[in-house]
């Protein structure tokens, strides 16, 4: 879908955010696109709780820079590993990793069905570490059950990657080292 800063002028979008370091350069490209941006972080995945916190934090203060609203989800550890049931094992990128997206995906677009926001995308697809065609595939099958639209957008182009780095080194953002997950803090 082609996307224009004059159809666009104003229109909500909820942007789910995974981190501060991946929804900077996101966050600008909406703004600069002409959309209101609403941040929604919802990480019941990410382990442990500090961790959580510290990316939290990092998402406040990228959301004070950009004058953008946040909305914090429930920290909900117990729902994620209930989720991902019979998956712990998986590699990362594999099925553990879907399942995840699944469940953070439509948090986002019930929370974005709830505020009446018809659109809505997420920062995970930034990270080279990330699978874009499937997080995209993932975000559209539930667009379509939710009745609203997910903007995929490659946000890795155009330099995108180098561009939110560059703007978490400046706002001195929290850097992790891993995804989120106890999984993936394993490797």
């Amino acid at each position: 879908m082609a996307e224009n800063q004059s159809t666009n002028s104003y229109k909500k979008i909820l942007l789910h955010a995974c981190c501060g370091i991946c929804s900077a350069y996101p966050i600008s490209y909406l703004k600069d696109m002409g959309y209101s941006v609403c941040v929604y972080f919802y990480n019941p995945n990410i382990y442990p709780f500090e961790e959580y916190q510290k990316r939290l934090e990092a998402e406040k203060t990228l959301c004070r820079h950009f004058d953008c609203e946040l909305i914090e989800g429930k920290y909900e550890p117990d729902k994620y590993y209930d989720f991902v049931k019979g998956y712990e094992n998986e590699p990362e990128k594999g099925l553990r990793c879907d399942r995840c997206f699944e469940l953070r995906l439509s948090s986002a677009a019930q929370t974005a069905k709830d505020l009446g926001i018809s659109i809505f995308t997420t920062s995970m697809v930034i990270s080279p570490y990330k699978n874009y065609e499937k997080l995209t595939s993932i975000g559209e099958g539930i667009a379509k059950k939710y009745g609203l639209e997910y903007l995929s957008t490659n946000f890795r182009k155009q330099d995108g990657f180098l561009k939110t780095n560059n703007i978490s080194k400046s706002l001195n953002l929290y850097r992790q080292k891993y995804c989120g997950c106890k999984f993936a803090m394993k490797n």
